[in-house]
């Protein structure tokens, strides 16, 4: 029975969720049986307690604060029906997951992103924290298994670690946001949440990027609002036209009391014009969301200004030997032969007057796999190619003591110049993640015997009026990285990166889901960006994130093209990651807040058990 401060225990609680069931309308809890008939108790049974309650869809229109005294249990509202059968709730978790997953590419969608959302609250919606991580485990393995199906090519443990990993990430999130469910502005409450499992998936216990609501949206009228308060405030648009979608379902599929989901009669208790009002509210709140979010488009920014100059920048994808079972040093003198090859049919080009002499040339991420320092061979490969097109080249390379992954700029008549190191290394590809553990505990340790080195700063390359703002492959998921080379005064990006790996079996998710990114950052930092990969897929992309040019996988291509080169600071890029640990903060307090709901929640259920059970003689 309750303690003497009237706090409900767990056996109290098991007791009262099997035996009875409590309605709020305006602050009143009334109990009733499991048939929705009053459990004997006076008109006392109905216990006061503003707020103790998980809202309901339309709370937020408002309704009476107090109820007149009756000689019955108060009515039972439709606002309160209990949740979906568990195993209809794991469907709807199931669908909204892989709805989610199709809004990226290579589906590529984008409308359905906020629909994922929608569908992850009303499967949520009155569920126990148990059953919601439940409900969140099945989102998540709908979510990341195809997402990250491109991790097959590298290793079915790989993705199946990965994925199972990432789930069970997002599951344990899940139960906040069932908490934070319990809060009258719950559809804001939840679309923070979105921000904040976002942000910590960015960071811990690996930092993983991948699945963020803003990335599935290149190219769609929500993009632009990414240059205001970068990927961040994308995400958080998205998910609150999803959760006030949730809010229109919910409110729509109301039903009195004990009624089963598949009920839909009214509730007797409730006028028509009532009823009516409390559906209203949630499609404004949807209308106004969307209308939010698609007013993205009309925004003034990603222009070009008048004068702004312009160069030609050339990327060269040179491919890689498709086969799985070439050896490794042939395959890196390969790859290297193959971009210098591609190289010198492009400045054969350029002499013949077919296309533009650029200003810049660009080789992807591990173009060079062998350190031109202690190979003599790859060293003059490499210059005979700068010599050929007389041009400033950013070559991929992987240097050795210590082990680092940079782009490194080749002069004619100097030989290689500045560098840039990769600062966000990829896990468990070119470091282990809890490397003295793991290795008690497995032997796959050995698949990268070295961590390599991560570099510490932003690299600005000058070459003539370029300046050039570099992010190798991975790092394009994170916000900051990308942010530091624009502030630190970059005019274009480009994007240095392998996907050979990732696509051997033909897809090309992985490749096109990065570029997807690359447009988004584009955008947010209003920088054409220059994406070079080995095998494709190669672009210039424009600072609007339009695609001007693009190539297919796995073959030998060249891409030049005229960019601006724009000097303008975003909104997004001035104030960097405040949007997010803004949102993020305020999200923690919410959840706080829902914490406390339940809690009095509780206090007001177990006084009102005491009354239940009070016979004439404790009076």
């Amino acid at each position: 029975m309750p303690t003497a401060l009237g706090r409900a225990t767990p056996r109290l609680r098991s007791e009262m969720r099997h035996t009875l069931a409590w309605h709020v309308w305006g602050g009143v809890v009334a109990l009733t049986g499991r048939d929705g008939e009053p459990v004997g108790a006076p008109a006392t049974a109905a216990v006061t307690s503003p707020g103790a309650h998980d809202p309901s869809p339309g709370a937020a229109a408002g309704s009476p604060a107090t109820a007149a005294p009756a000689p019955a249990a108060a009515p039972v509202s439709g606002r309160t029906r209990p949740a979906l059968a568990l195993p209809w709730a794991l469907l709807i978790a199931l669908a909204g997951g892989l709805v989610l997953t199709a809004a990226f590419p290579p589906v590529g969608l984008w409308p359905l992103a906020p629909l994922g959302p929608a569908l992850l609250v009303v499967a949520l919606w009155r569920r126990s924290l148990r059953a919601s991580f439940v409900v969140g485990l099945v989102f998540g393995l709908a979510l990341f298994v195809p997402l990250l199906s491109w991790l097959i090519n590298l290793a079915w443990y790989a993705w199946g670690a990965l994925a199972a990993a990432e789930a069970v990430i997002f599951a344990l999130l899940t139960m906040g946001q069932r908490m934070l469910l319990r809060l009258r502005v719950w559809p804001v409450a939840v679309a923070g949440w979105w921000v904040a499992a976002e942000a910590l998936r960015d960071r811990w216990p690996y930092a993983f990027p991948w699945g963020r609501l803003a990335m599935s949206q290149a190219g769609a009228p929500a993009a632009p609002w990414a240059a205001i308060g970068g990927a961040p405030l994308l995400s958080f648009l998205l998910a609150l036209v999803g959760s006030t979608l949730a809010w229109v379902l919910l409110a729509s599929s109301a039903s009195p009391g004990p009624a089963t989901p598949r009920s839909a009669s009214p509730d007797p208790a409730t006028p028509p014009q009532g009823a009516a009002r409390r559906r209203m509210l949630p499609a404004l709140a949807f209308a106004g969301a969307t209308g939010l979010a698609l007013a993205g488009g009309l925004l003034p920014v990603d222009t070009v200004p008048a004068g702004t100059p312009t160069a030609t920048v050339a990327a060269i994808q040179g491919n890689v030997p498709h086969a799985r079972s070439v050896p490794d040093l042939l395959r890196a003198t390969t790859v290297t032969a193959n971009h210098a090859t591609a190289t010198e049919r492009l400045a054969a080009a350029v002499r013949a007057g077919t296309r533009p002499a650029p200003d810049l040339v660009i080789w992807p991420e591990n173009s060079i796999d062998l350190d031109p320092r202690l190979y003599p061979a790859v060293y003059a490969t490499i210059s005979s190619a700068v010599q050929a097109i007389h041009r400033p080249v950013l070559v991929g390379e992987v240097l050795q003591n210590p082990q680092r992954n940079v782009g490194q700029l080749w002069v004619p008549g100097h030989g290689p110049g500045p560098l840039y190191a990769k600062r966000q290394l990829v896990p468990f590809g070119e470091y282990i993640p809890f490397r003295g553990l793991l290795s008690h505990i497995t032997s796959l340790v050995a698949l990268q015997p070295h961590n390599f080195v991560a570099g510490r700063r932003a690299v600005i390359f000058h070459v003539g009026k370029i300046r050039l703002g570099d992010v190798i492959c991975y790092e394009v998921g994170f916000d900051p990285l990308v942010s530091s080379e624009v502030n630190a005064g970059a005019n274009l990006l480009t994007v240095q990166t392998n996907d050979a790996t990732f696509e051997v079996d033909g897809q090309r998710g992985e490749s096109l889901q990065q570029l997807a990114m690359a447009r988004i950052r584009a955008v947010e930092s209003d920088r054409a960006v220059i994406v070079a990969s080995t095998t494709g897929v190669s672009a210039v992309i424009a600072p609007d994130g339009t695609l001007l040019a693009h190539t297919s996988t796995w073959r030998q291509a060249i891409l030049d093209d005229k960019v601006p080169l724009v000097s303008s600071i975003t909104l997004a890029d001035r104030i960097g990651q405040w949007p997010e640990y803004l949102i993020t903060a305020l999200t923690i307090v919410a959840l706080g807040w829902g914490g406390g709901v339940r809690a009095n929640g509780d206090w007001v259920l177990a006084a009102a058990l005491r009354r239940r059970d009070r016979t004439p003689a404790d009076s």
